[in-house]
Parts: structure tokens; sequence; C-alpha cells
């Protein structure tokens, strides 16, 4: 626990935000649905010589979004 004056109190907000989260299904997924065909999205591979960011970037996520 922080006993720092003013300091960020973790299980305070940790547990008013799981619970928002719990009570909001935030993070739940929906059932699944057998009639429904089943798909596979790989949104990228990584790029192990990559510093940073590139100019694939934009473009493989514009792909997955145009799949969904």
């Amino acid at each position: 626990m922080n006993t720092k004056k003013g300091g960020y109190n973790f299980n305070a907000i940790e547990k008013k935000w799981q619970q928002v989260w719990e009570n909001n299904k935030t993070f739940r997924a929906n059932d699944y649905d057998d009639s429904r065909p089943k798909y596979y999205v790989l949104d990228m591979f990584p790029y192990p010589s990559a510093a940073g960011l590139h100019v694939g970037h934009p473009e493989g996520y514009r792909e997955l979004l145009l799949q969904l």
C-alpha cells in the first residue's frame, strides 16, 4: 500500500475499475455460436529487424479493419 501523501492507491483504484468492468461486461466475450462460420485473423507477422514503426504498420492494420 502506498502511504505517500497524494500517491497512487493501487488497491482502491483497481478494485473500483474491476467492479465497473465486471458490471458493464467490458471484457466478456460473446457466447460461441456454432451456426456462424469460423474464421481466423492474423493481423501481421512480427518484424524482427524494425527499430520502431514502419510503413507496413498502417497497411497491415488497414487490412485488418477491412476484414471486420
